[in-house]
C-alpha cells in the first residue's frame, strides 16, 4: 500500500510586499516536521512541490531534496479572486477581516456564474489540482511514499476528490471550503493508495507544532 502525504507549505508572510516567502516561524515549522516525520521512519521515495518560493522553501527546511515541480499543486490567485468580489475593499485589513472576504470571495468563485471574469476558473482549479493528485497517487503506487509540498487551497480539493469526486462544482466548493479553512502551515493530510485507488486516511495532522507555532496565514 502507498501513501501521499499533502504537506502544507510553511507560514508565509501575509501583509509583506512578497507573500510568497516564509516567515522565520514558517522556516522553524518545516524544519520541525521534517524532523518529526523523520524520527518516525518517514522516508519519501519521491518529493514533489508546487512552482512557489514557499513550497520549495518548506521542502529546504524539512530536509527534502530532489523534489519534482509540478506547478498542477500551486495556490489559487487569492489575491485576484477578492479583488473580483464586488465592492472588495481596501488593502489593510488585519487577519480575522480579511479571512471575512476572503470566505465570501471564494464563495462567489467557486458557486459558478462568473467564470469568465477569473483568470482560472473554479472548474479548471479542481481539474487540475484533481489530475496532479492522481499523479502522485500513481507515483505512490504499491509501497511507496510521496510527498506533496503545496498550499491550503490544492490540499482542499484534493480532499474534496477523495471524498466526493462526482460532486458537481458547487457542492465540490462547499466540500473545499470546509477543508479548506482549517488546514495549519505545515500540517500533513495522508492519502492511502490501495488496490482500490485512494483513500483519505487523515486530515491536517500537526503533531510537530504547539502554542504559538500553529498558524493558519
Amino acid at each position: 500500500m502507498g501513501v501521499v502525504y499533502l504537506v502544507r507549505h510553511g507560514q508565509a508572510s501575509f501583509g509583506a510586499d512578497d507573500y510568497d516567502v516564509l516567515s522565520q516561524t514558517g522556516w522553524e515549522q518545516g524544519r520541525l516536521l521534517g524532523a518529526w516525520l523523520a524520527a518516525r521512519g518517514v522516508e519519501p521515495t519521491a518529493v514533489v512541490q508546487g512552482g512557489m518560493r514557499r513550497h520549495r522553501e518548506t521542502a529546504e527546511a524539512a530536509g527534502w531534496a530532489g523534489a519534482v515541480v509540478d506547478a498542477g499543486w500551486d495556490e489559487f490567485d487569492h489575491l485576484g479572486v477578492v479583488a473580483r468580489f464586488p465592492d472588495h475593499p481596501e488593502a489593510g485589513l488585519d487577519n480575522r477581516a480579511f479571512q471575512r472576504v476572503f470566505e465570501l470571495a471564494t464563495g462567489r468563485w467557486t458557486a459558478g456564474g462568473h467564470d469568465d471574469e477569473y483568470d482560472e476558473s473554479w472548474p479548471a482549479f479542481r481539474a487540475r489540482v484533481t489530475r496532479s493528485l492522481d499523479d502522485a497517487c500513481a507515483q505512490a503506487g504499491p509501497g511507496g511514499t510521496v510527498v506533496v509540498v503545496t498550499s491550503g487551497g490544492p490540499i482542499a480539493a484534493a480532499c474534496a476528490a477523495l471524498v466526493d469526486r462526482e460532486a458537481d462544482d458547487a457542492t465540490f466548493g462547499r466540500l473545499w471550503s470546509r477543508f479548506n479553512t482549517t488546514v495549519v502551515n505545515s500540517s500533513f493530510t495522508r492519502v492511502v493508495v490501495g488496490s482500490t485507488g485512494p483513500r483519505l486516511l487523515t486530515f491536517n495532522e500537526h503533531p510537530h507544532l504547539e502554542g504559538d507555532l500553529v498558524t493558519y496565514r
